[in-house]
This record gives C-alpha cells, sequence and structure tokens, in this order.
C-alpha cells in the first residue's frame, strides 16, 4: 500500500465535511454547490452529454464482458 498523500487527504475531508452538512444527500450537496458557483462569479461552462453511437456500445460491451 502507498503512503497516503497528504492532498488528497485534505480534499477527501473537506468533501466529506461538506456532504456531511446536508446529510450526505447527493440533491441537497448538489445544489449548494451550484449556489457557490453562482456566487463564485466565475464563468462556469456546462457541456451538453455526447451520444453514444452503436459501434461504440458495441466496443464498450465487447470490453466490459472480458
Amino acid at each position: 500500500m502507498r503512503n497516503p498523500d497528504p492532498i488528497l487527504e485534505e480534499i477527501w475531508k473537506a468533501r466529506d465535511e461538506h456532504a456531511r452538512q446536508f446529510n450526505y444527500d447527493i440533491k441537497k450537496i448538489c445544489a449548494d454547490l451550484r449556489r457557490i458557483e453562482k456566487q463564485s462569479g466565475r464563468r462556469v461552462v456546462t457541456r451538453k452529454p455526447r451520444r453514444i453511437s452503436a459501434a461504440t456500445k458495441e466496443d464498450t460491451r465487447q470490453v466490459t464482458e472480458r
């Protein structure tokens, strides 16, 4: 096992503390994160989800069945 990464530990701790405030309710957590984004005044880019072609689905299926 690797030595713990202090930066990752700090990120995980902050994420857990934030989630705990909302009783780990994902909808409430996401709503709060959107609120924080809005208040930041920074430009937030949201991309449309990509459609998966039939060929890509078949390729994915073959990889996961191995």
